[in-house]
């Protein structure tokens, strides 16, 4: 479906986000989708993500995870100085920080009119993987997919250790994680140890690998593989479509 495009601002601790939402033009209540970049924040590829998923009925808020650091609209460029700049960032964010950043946009969408209510899930990729995943520990998430999710069991986010992991069992969300077997980000132990903790908390999960890279569901860069983009996206729908009852 045809979607609207638009950008608002959150003050969290006085600092602006910039939140880009996109959503369904036809009138109606959708779900709400709380949604994480990776590191490089809202390039082109990452807007082309959120507005692909808003084209399935969802309203999709994207907020920029460095705005504390970063000025309104800042895009780090997806190469080497941009990696050692994005994970400055994410170094130098409190965990703390991060955590009131997805409040207030779990608030946000809890007011939208657009929202069904308690319709709310997340999606991120790489570090956003992990912030979708630590989001979930909030009780309105209702469903959770992280795409190839950085640090999880080592509880590198940023500024301190995050205890993602440990508190798994607060989850009250169905949870959809996406890996690529080749990724050296997150590999294979990571990979068990993230699938151990969800079945001993009895979280209702799904994990689909594919023989892919890291990023690999960027359409920019040297790792993406079309083809396994396709299917992961494809199952992803499919889980909110279910969790949901859209389907």
């Amino acid at each position: 479906m045809q979607i609207t495009k638009r950008n608002v601002e959150l003050r969290v601790n006085d600092s602006l986000m910039r939140v880009y939402i996109a959503a369904p033009k036809p009138a109606g209540l959708y779900p709400g989708i709380l949604f994480y970049s990776d590191i490089y924040q809202l390039g082109g590829a990452i807007i082309r993500l959120v507005d692909y998923l808003a084209g399935h009925g969802y309203v999709v808020a994207a907020p920029e995870i460095f705005h504390r650091i970063e000025p309104v609209g800042l895009v780090i460029e997806p190469d080497d100085l941009g990696r050692m700049r994005g994970n400055d960032n994410a170094r130098r964010t409190p965990v703390a920080d991060y955590d009131a950043d997805a409040r207030a946009v779990i608030e946000f969408l809890k007011a939208e009119s657009s929202v069904s209510p308690g319709q709310i899930g997340t999606l991120g990729f790489c570090i956003g993987g992990h912030l979708a995943f630590r989001a979930a520990l909030g009780s309105e998430i209702k469903a959770t997919a992280c795409c190839y999710p950085t640090g999880i069991p080592s509880g590198k986010l940023g500024k301190g250790v995050a205890d993602t992991l440990q508190r798994v069992d607060e989850m009250k969300s169905e949870v959809l994680i996406v890996f690529g077997t080749l990724d050296p980000h997150v590999p294979e132990n990571d990979r068990q140890t993230i699938i151990e903790a969800l079945q001993n908390a009895g979280i209702p999960h799904k994990v689909f690998q594919y023989e892919a890279e890291h990023t690999f569901m960027r359409d920019d860069g040297y790792r993406y593989d079309p083809a396994a983009a396709t299917l992961a996206w494809a199952e992803i729908t499919t889980f909110f479509g279910q969790v949901f009852g859209r389907l």
